[in-house]
């Protein structure tokens, strides 16, 4: 991991990488949220993950259908499952 001199809190950088794994959570949901388009959020994720980290995160992402709200099923409007933040 690189440390690098990012204009986010640590616990936003935090979050920011959470919601990159994801697989619920959209590009877009980032965008809105912290301004931070897909190629930002990539580029951001090769700085912060080690190198097969984000390899392995690449492969995830690369062409999901979720991660892109462009490409989603109309009828999925959360971005989360509901069960992944039970109290």
């Amino acid at each position: 991991m690189t440390k690098t001199n990012d204009p986010f809190a640590p616990g936003d950088l935090s979050r920011i990488i959470e919601m990159a794994w994801e697989d619920r959570t959209p590009f877009d949901a980032i965008e809105g949220l912290y301004g931070l388009n897909e190629s930002r959020v990539i580029d951001l994720m090769r700085r912060h993950l080690k190198a097969s980290s984000f390899r392995m995160w690449r492969k995830r992402v690369v062409n999901r259908a979720t991660k892109h709200a462009a490409r989603r099923v109309p009828g999925i409007t959360r971005a989360y499952c509901p069960t992944q933040y039970k109290p």
